[in-house]
Parts: C-alpha cells; sequence; structure tokens
C-alpha cells in the first residue's frame, strides 16, 4: 500500500533551503549598471545532506561579471528563482525532525537584494554592503513518512506540504578591485536566523540556523572582444538548527561563467556549478545518519540591457541540470534576474566592465 501512495505522491521535496542560496548581493547587475558580481549565493539545495537538503550556496547564481563591482551607489536586484527535483531510490531526507522518503520538490522564491557600493576603498578595493530577504511557496511532498519524532513512531502514508513563507535575511560585505581586463572580489555572508521558520513543517525558506559564507571571485571580461571568462570559489559554515538539534556538515562550492555578447545589450553563454560537503551531518536530533552531499550542476545563459527613463535595466536568465548527483534530490534550476540602479544612471565605470557583464 505504502507503495502504491508512494509511486503516485512523489512530490516535491525539501525545505527548499535550496533556495536560501544566496550568499548574495545583487550579484547581476549588467554590464550597463556595472555589475555587481556573483557576491552572493544564497540557497543551494541538498539532501540527505545539509538538514532539509538546504544549503546557503545554490548553483548559479555566480555567474557572468562576478568580479565586477559598480561604482559607489545603491543597486536593487530581484532574483526569481525556480527548481523542480525528486529524490529517488530509497534514499531518505530529514525535513523539520521529519524522516522522508519518495521526495518531490517544487519551489517558486522570490530574492530581493539591496546593495550598497560606498565610497570607502580598502587597500585600493571598493566596499559594498548588501541584504536579501527570500520569500515564496516551497511545495515539498513525500510518498512516505517513515517518522515523526513527535510521536516516536512509524508511517506509510503520504505527506504534502505548501505554504507563502518568508525565508531569514542574508547580509554581505564585499570589496573588489581592478586592473585593465582583470576584476576580482572577495566576500563574505551570513545567514540570520531572523525568517518565518515554522517548527515540524515541510515547507520552509528560513533555515532557523547561523550560516556564514565565504568566496573568492575573479573576472576576465575584454570590451573588444565581449567576451566574459569569470569564476568562484567559496566555502560555507553551517550551525545547528535549535529546534531540531540537526548540525548539518560544511561544504566547498565553485562556479564558472563564459559568456560573449552578441551585440552590445545581448550576451549568451554557459556556465556550472560544483557544491561538495566536506564534513558530515551531525546533531542529536539527526536520524538519519552522517550523510555528505554533492553536485554538479551545467547549463546555459542569457542576458539582456536595455533602458527605462534614463535608468539601465538588466535582465538575466539561467538554466541548469544537476547532474552527478550524490545523496540529495536531482532536478532543474530556473533563474529570472531584474537588475537596476536606483536615482538613475550610475556613474561610468572602468572601460573593461562596461561591455561583458550582461
Amino acid at each position: 500500500m505504502s507503495t502504491q501512495v508512494s509511486n503516485r505522491r512523489r512530490r516535491r521535496a525539501r525545505e527548499l533551503g535550496r533556495v536560501p542560496g544566496r550568499c548574495r548581493v545583487g550579484q547581476r547587475l549588467s554590464a550597463m549598471i556595472l555589475a555587481l558580481g556573483s557576491f552572493s549565493s544564497l540557497l543551494a539545495g541538498t539532501a540527505d545532506a545539509t538538514e532539509g537538503g538546504a544549503s546557503l550556496y545554490l548553483p548559479g547564481f555566480h555567474g557572468p561579471g562576478a568580479a565586477l563591482v559598480p561604482p559607489p551607489g545603491v543597486y536593487l536586484e530581484n532574483d526569481f528563482y525556480m527548481y523542480s527535483g525528486e529524490l529517488k531510490g530509497g534514499r531518505r531526507i530529514q525535513i523539520g525532525g521529519a524522516v522522508l522518503a519518495d521526495v518531490e520538490v517544487e519551489a517558486r522564491a522570490d530574492f530581493l537584494t539591496a546593495t550598497w557600493i560606498t565610497p570607502l576603498q580598502i587597500l585600493g578595493g571598493q566596499v559594498g554592503f548588501g541584504v536579501s530577504v527570500p520569500f515564496g511557496v516551497p511545495r515539498v511532498s513525500s510518498g512516505i513518512l517513515i517518522e515523526a519524532p513527535p510521536l516516536g513512531r512509524p508511517f506509510a502514508f503520504s505527506q504534502r506540504d505548501a505554504s507563502f513563507v518568508l525565508g531569514d535575511p542574508i547580509t554581505t560585505a564585499l570589496v573588489g578591485w581592478h586592473a585593465g581586463n582583470f576584476h576580482w572580489s572577495i566576500s563574505g555572508s551570513v545567514n540570520v536566523p531572523a525568517g518565518g521558520y515554522q517548527e515540524g513543517e515541510l515547507s520552509n525558506l528560513a533555515f532557523n540556523r547561523w550560516i556564514g559564507d565565504v568566496s573568492a571571485a575573479l573576472t576576465w571580461l575584454d570590451p573588444e572582444l565581449g567576451l566574459d571568462i569569470s569564476g568562484t570559489v567559496g566555502f560555507e559554515i553551517n550551525g545547528e538548527n535549535p529546534a531540531t538539534d540537526y548540525a548539518s556538515g560544511n561544504a566547498f562550492h565553485a562556479d564558472l561563467a563564459i559568456t560573449k555578447n552578441i551585440t552590445k545589450e545581448f550576451s549568451v553563454g554557459l556556465q556550472a556549478g560544483y557544491y561538495d560537503q566536506v564534513s558530515e551531518d551531525g546533531g542529536r536530533g539527526n536520524r538519519i545518519g552522517p550523510f555528505k552531499g554533492r553536485v554538479a550542476a551545467v547549463g546555459a545563459t542569457a542576458g539582456y540591457t536595455f533602458t527605462v527613463a534614463g535608468t539601465p535595466v538588466t535582465t538575466r536568465i539561467k538554466v541548469l541540470r544537476e547532474v552527478d548527483v550524490e545523496n540529495r534530490p536531482q532536478g532543474t534550476i530556473g533563474l529570472f534576474t531584474v537588475a537596476f540602479p536606483l536615482g538613475g544612471h550610475a556613474h561610468p565605470t572602468p572601460p573593461a566592465a562596461i561591455m561583458a557583464k550582461y
């Protein structure tokens, strides 16, 4: 009976933490706005690795122009995130204290980011700060509920949860430099457990734990060729969720993006992301064992910039497929980004930063 239910209702799963990801501060502000670079990667999902399969890092958030820092000013960015995936093969995942199997997830969430690039410089590098707030509807369903901790006994029927939720705010600080066609930056982000975490619920965007992420990015951008090659590496440090006593492991992540401007406004390219958990999950509340997750995602991206009432607007779409997955759901990631500076025109950027990011 449980098998029938399982085959019939493998749905959307996971705390969508995978959408927390973003340690990001307006990371894709385009070439015309002068691209903020991927300083954040809010979300990332994993399963059987990190609680609820949720990670601050998300494949795809670090992209073209990852190390580009715009001139002083305030910038707004909105990222609409979509994820569709499933956990097969009888593997288990723990969400909100419950142990589940035969899980599917359909995530739809927005990440609103405000970034302030200050006039302040450190060792010749431009300093900036940002804050991101996620909100949306993660739809999680499971064919089998194996264990419900509050009751302490096994079950064999499907579970489903979908509700509008507010995620944890993410704060970011960054410093960026440039020399000719080369641009590089360092950043640090902190997930603050102050969102609308719902204890015992399957549908959550908030992690309810402190998470830190440090990263370094390098961009080579040739404005004459319209070619952008950007890479980012980072390390994520996870705290423990006090509501579930689940301690998620730490992880290394990396991204690579190569894009080419077809016209001044339009660019296309390829990108990939890699996430590897280097320490095992633990804690008194861990009921599924010392798992570690890994995933590689590959895909394509296209960007377009235009002007509205004198304000440059950047748009970008990304689609990545998760491959080489271990101990986590496998699915498809979609991102649609709109970014622009407040107050109209951004000040001119260094020549190399103008043509290629988006």
